[in-house]
C-alpha cells in the first residue's frame, strides 16, 4: 500500500466515522470508518518506514596512500558572461 492509498483509507475513514449518520441493520458505519482508518494510518507508518530503510546510504573512507608518483593535474576554469559584449577586434593585435 502506498502513501495515497493510506491517506484514502484514512480520510474515507474520517467520513464514514464523523460523518455520515446512516442506520443500517447489522452494520454499524461509525466502526467501518474507525477500522478504515486505522487501517490507512498502519499502512502509511509501514509505507514510511520501508521509504526510509531505503534511503539509508553507506560511506566509505579509502585508507589506502596514494599511489607514488601519480602526480595532480591542474584544473582550468573558464568563467563567461553574457551579458559583456566581446572587445573589439583591434585589441587582438
Amino acid at each position: 500500500m502506498g502513501i495515497g492509498a493510506s491517506i484514502f483509507l484514512l480520510a474515507l475513514g474520517a467520513i464514514l466515522a464523523f460523518a455520515v449518520e446512516a442506520d443500517i441493520s447489522g452494520l454499524d458505519i461509525n466502526v467501518i470508518g474507525w477500522i478504515l482508518m486505522i487501517a490507512g494510518l498502519a499502512g502509511l507508518v509501514i509505507t514510511l518506514w520501508f521509504w526510509n530503510s531505503r534511503r539509508r546510504t553507506v560511506v566509505t573512507r579509502s585508507t589506502q596512500a596514494p599511489v607514488a608518483g601519480a602526480g595532480y593535474t591542474s584544473e582550468y576554469r573558464e568563467v563567461r558572461r553574457d551579458d559583456v559584449p566581446p572587445p573589439p577586434p583591434s585589441a587582438y593585435s
